[in-house]
């Protein structure tokens, strides 16, 4: 029993955290937390919309504070001689709940990834060891963040940083304790890296799998080889999820040997099909612009030169912002009021075409372990009235139908370990509730060796997920 009061104290400062001091780190400017980590090297050392049209952007987030020396690698070797998942650098930090230490510790790795076009980058991880656990099994617990700020990442807010884009990770400090409290030993990695490229899916994988290598190559962690792993994350968390169970059997063998599955709702599946869902809506209308970002930043590409003034002042004001700072904050946008007349059509633009193939799980690997996917259906409750041909409804930002087809074609492909639920009165806020202690239950029966329940022959068809066909202006 005295093993488990860290996790209990971490319950009562979260609880209180949460409710007395979320309103005023809204308000926070961001800010350094205090020197109480120790840092250990490792052994490795077109046409302007008018004002009556478009209301006028919010006011820009603020731009990344100046780095913490943790995330940069320094040493004298090249990144590229590293292998994925060797950690770079250790340090142990509280974890702290909006600020707030708790008298839980984390062990924060740098450690080697690579990105989403295959460079050597760094990466970090938080882990937390479940108290009286023995190493034998944990879950690596996938943020969803959604940032254009690296300085939101959830190891920043775990080691004290309060930041409004942080405060994503700090909510989601209620599915730490229950995890731990069952035995489970919680990685938590930075999936989006360290420049923060949003919806970028195969980066997200990347960073995740090599977070488990660090994890349990690292001796500070308690972790080793013969550790066994579930995945676990919702919206931009399922993105990480699900792109590191597709790229686990060929990037990362050895870590899908130890995969027992994975649980995720709200799940990106084709983010063309998603832009257009969401375009003119009340509140998720500003992911738009935010994947536009993502997409440049991750690929190397310009999309600005596509854009009106207008979308040019939009992409600029949001380089750094969160998700918060996207909300409902740009109620009616559409494509259309971004990009010059010319390029009305998105898929006239033939870097925006390739992007968005590359980022649609429809044309990815098959998973070749169990899953739990579930998606709501109530999007009309968060703002998104459309129902476009071949797009169908969603939960507001995610598309149904793009998911059902997804499961369904792993059933197809042979992969018939998988669990699929859609929740029709749900929007994408609301699902999250059924969807975590569902998620966790099932998770507890694939730790336990029990037999993986399946959907396939049940779920209702979908979508086609072909990959977009660029079309020239004529």
């Amino acid at each position: 029993m005295h093993q488990r009061t860290p996790t209990r104290r971490l319950a009562a400062v979260l609880i209180t955290a949460l409710a007395t001091t979320a309103a005023p780190a809204a308000a926070a400017s961001p800010t350094p937390t205090p020197s109480t980590a120790q840092s250990v090297p490792s052994a490795a050392s077109a046409t302007t919309a008018s004002a009556a049209e478009t209301p006028a952007p919010p006011a820009p987030p603020a731009p990344p504070a100046p780095p913490d020396p943790f995330y940069t690698y320094d040493g004298g070797e090249p990144l590229s001689s590293f292998a994925p998942g060797e950690a770079l650098k250790t340090r142990t930090v509280l974890y702290h709940v909006v600020g707030v230490p708790t008298p839980v510790e984390a062990i924060q790795l740098l450690y080697r990834t690579t990105d989403a076009q295959g460079r050597p980058a760094a990466g970090v991880t938080s882990v937390v060891r479940a108290p009286g656990g023995d190493g034998r099994k944990a879950v690596s617990y996938q943020s969803a963040y959604d940032s254009l700020n690296p300085e939101d990442a959830p190891s920043r807010a775990i080691a004290g940083e309060v930041r409004l884009g942080g405060l994503i990770p700090n909510a989601e400090s209620v599915v730490l304790v229950p995890l731990l409290l069952k035995g489970y030993d919680v990685v938590i990695p930075d999936t989006e890296g360290q420049t923060a490229d949003f919806a970028a899916g195969p980066e997200y994988g990347a960073t995740t799998l090599d977070s488990i290598r660090a994890a349990t190559r690292s001796p500070a962690t308690g972790m080793d080889s013969g550790t066994r792993f579930a995945l676990l994350g919702y919206s931009g968390g399922a993105i990480a999820t699900h792109w590191a169970a597709v790229r686990a059997p060929r990037y990362a063998p050895e870590v899908n040997r130890r995969l027992v599955g994975f649980a995720e709702g709200g799940l990106l599946v084709a983010p063309a099909h998603n832009l257009k869902y969401v375009d003119g809506s009340l509140v998720w209308s500003g992911v738009i612009p935010m994947a536009l970002i993502g997409a440049s930043r991750a690929y190397d590409i310009d999309l600005k030169r596509y854009m009106n003034d207008y979308g040019r002042k939009v992409l600029d004001r949001l380089e750094h912002a969160s998700i918060i700072n996207a909300l409902a904050q740009y109620p009616g946008l559409t494509w259309k009021k971004l990009a010059k007349p010319q390029y009305a059509d998105p898929n006239s633009v033939p870097e925006y075409v390739e992007a968005v193939n590359r980022l649609n799980l429809g044309q990815a690997p098959t998973p070749t372990v169990p899953g739990f996917i579930a998606q709501g259906n109530g999007g009309v409750l968060e703002g998104t009235f459309s129902h476009h041909p071949g797009i169908g409804t969603g939960d507001g930002v995610m598309v149904a139908g793009d998911v059902r087809t997804l499961a369904r074609q792993y059933c197809a492909d042979g992969n018939r370990s998988i669990t699929y639920r859609q929740y029709d009165l749900l929007s994408h806020a609301g699902a999250i509730a059924p969807w975590a202690p569902a998620a966790l239950g099932w998770l507890d029966d694939r730790f336990a060796g029990r037999t993986p329940p399946s959907d396939c022959g049940r779920i209702p068809p979908g979508n086609s997920l072909e990959p977009q066909r660029y079309m020239p202006i004529p």
